[in-house]
């Protein structure tokens, strides 16, 4: 399997393990499972462990975990531009640019989903690569802060965001001490004459 191959299929597999365990997305997890075991270990380990954990654990489980994790905890938010621009102003220019990257490839959001919703970029890398990389690579700072706040919280969803990193260029030294200093201080906040983005779609945790 070549990179861009297996670029494509971890990116699909992180974006279906990273979205809101239904009824349907488990139902297709033996599929998924044969699909991440046709990836290097570096890649398909991580992504496994996720999978075990949905087939494994009840599926109320699941959605309640889910629910706690990704909805209630603003540290373990999914929507990448959260994490640099808040719930600023700024926030908006950033969704904006999301938005032109979807359109300029026909990428098609689901209903509701804002488009910097984790999942959503995941799945436009698998069908766009330059796109969808594009943006996970520009918004590298917000990853990293995901991945050190699923770790604080030992979960298991930290594993599906190390894969989707471990395919990104190493962060620079000026992205780990703007990392370093948004984990210190939190997202900028900007209340004045501004109607916030929220966190989640009105389905929570981006669920379908």
């Amino acid at each position: 399997m070549n990179h861009t191959t297996t670029a494509a299929v971890a990116a699909k597999a992180a974006s279906m393990l990273l979205r809101y365990p239904d009824p349907p997305l488990l139902a297709q997890l033996p599929v998924l499972r044969a699909a991440i075991a046709t990836l290097p270990p570096e890649t398909g380990t991580p992504l496994g462990r996720v999978a075990v954990h949905r087939g494994a654990t009840d599926p109320t489980a699941l959605a309640a975990e889910y629910v706690e994790l990704f909805d209630l905890r603003r540290r373990c938010c999914l929507y990448l531009s959260y994490y640099t621009a808040g719930d600023t102003r700024n926030r908006g220019q950033a969704l904006l640019h999301f938005t032109a990257a979807y359109k300029k490839t026909g990428f098609i959001l689901d209903g509701g989903e804002l488009p910097d919703f984790l999942p959503a970029v995941l799945e436009l890398a698998a069908c766009a690569p330059q796109a969808g990389w594009g943006l996970l690579r520009e918004h590298r700072i917000g990853l990293d802060l995901l991945a050190t706040a699923l770790h604080a919280q030992e979960s298991v969803y930290a594993h599906a965001v190390t894969a989707i990193r471990s395919l990104l260029p190493p962060a620079s030294p000026a992205d780990t001490a703007a990392a370093l200093d948004l984990a210190r201080t939190g997202p900028p906040a900007e209340t004045v004459g501004l109607q916030p983005f929220p966190l989640h779609t009105p389905t929570a945790g981006g669920r379908r």
